[in-house]
């Protein structure tokens, strides 16, 4: 049974919370992290979770969104192997609405072959990427909400020195919530709390 103590998290500066497990740290106590990013590890397991805000991608069809994301990801993070392992899911957000209509996350979960920072291949973890998108039409905003599991750790890879190489050991037998849980539990306790945030003053 999971002893994860999961608590409401205020992100870029209070305008927006959701709710996650205690034992994710805030990344910018350590280091610098981008204005439009918030960012969580959990370092004795090398799990991620990542909210990002961006510009709306008109030209991506909602129902395409998630896995257009998920596959822009992979590029970016330069995975030297990718596979979208289920296809767009959609979340109803019921903390969440614009006028009276709630505003749906397309969601996305996929594996890929990647390596930390800068150390390049060769020192590839493969980690399962649980991703959903929520299109803030009315502020012309997409957030991204993003969760990372390891599943196998490679021997050269700097993160088999904090958490050992090989198969990652499942989150049950640590006492730990699933990332799988931990990224539902986020998304669906997404909340806007000053629109403010996005200029313009929209309102929901």
């Amino acid at each position: 049974m999971a002893n994860d103590v999961c608590t409401e998290r205020p992100l870029f500066g209070g305008a927006i919370s959701c709710s996650f497990p205690a034992r994710f740290q805030d990344v910018s106590n350590i280091r610098e992290v981008p204005d439009h990013q918030e960012v969580f590890v959990d370092p004795s397991r090398d799990e991620s979770l990542i909210i990002e805000l961006l510009d709306l991608k008109n030209e991506v069809a909602d129902h395409e969104s998630a896995t257009w994301f998920l596959r822009d990801l992979a590029i970016e993070q330069d995975a030297s192997d990718s596979v979208v392992v289920e296809h767009s899911g959609i979340m109803e957000l019921s903390g969440l609405q614009y006028g009276n209509v709630p505003v749906p996350a397309m969601t996305a979960v996929g594996q890929l072959a990647v390596s930390k920072g800068r150390q390049g291949r060769g020192a590839e973890n493969v980690v399962r990427v649980y991703l959903a998108n929520i299109r803030l039409k009315n502020v012309s905003t997409d957030v991204l909400i993003t969760a990372y599991e390891p599943l196998i750790i490679n021997p050269l890879s700097e993160s088999a020195r904090t958490v050992g190489a090989g198969v990652a050991v499942p989150a049950e037998q640590s006492g730990c919530l699933p990332v799988q849980e931990v990224f539902r539990l986020a998304v669906s306790s997404f909340k806007i709390l000053d629109w403010n945030l996005f200029g313009g003053g929209a309102e929901a």
